[in-house]
């Protein structure tokens, strides 16, 4: 863990560069590598082509994301690496947001680790940063 998920509208998909978003939230997530494992990161990107937004008379557009993250961090921990996360999402879509209308959301999900599987060997490849 952490999961960041992304779902985004298909009118944007042009001027959006996912990819980039993608690689700006590892930079913030690895550097908290003593709260969040390097091994456990992941992201994804789903693009959405059947929505609706506002009352559908516009070309709106929006970006939602998910934090999804095992129990146990502290609320302050929590509120820093949301808000940091959120503040690159803001930043990434600026110049989009002030040519057209756009809406930006972001949530945190923290799930109990029962009721959750996993098998991971990409954590014993990051061991050696951790000393």
């Amino acid at each position: 863990m952490p999961h960041f998920i992304v779902e985004y509208t298909d009118n944007i998909k042009d001027e959006a560069n996912i990819a980039k978003l993608l690689e700006e939230i590892h930079q913030v997530l690895i550097t908290r590598n003593t709260v969040f494992p390097i091994g456990g990161l992941r992201s994804r990107a789903i693009e959405l082509k059947e929505y609706r937004v506002a009352d559908g008379t516009e070309e709106d557009a929006f970006v939602h994301a998910v934090l999804k993250i095992a129990a146990g961090r502290s609320k302050e921990i929590k509120k820093e690496v949301c808000g940091a996360l959120f503040e690159v999402m803001k930043e990434h879509f600026s110049s989009l947001m002030s040519q057209r209308y756009l809406a930006l959301s972001m949530e945190l999900i923290e799930f109990n680790e029962e009721g959750t599987y996993k098998q991971n060997n990409i954590h014993a490849r990051f061991k050696i940063f951790e000393n």
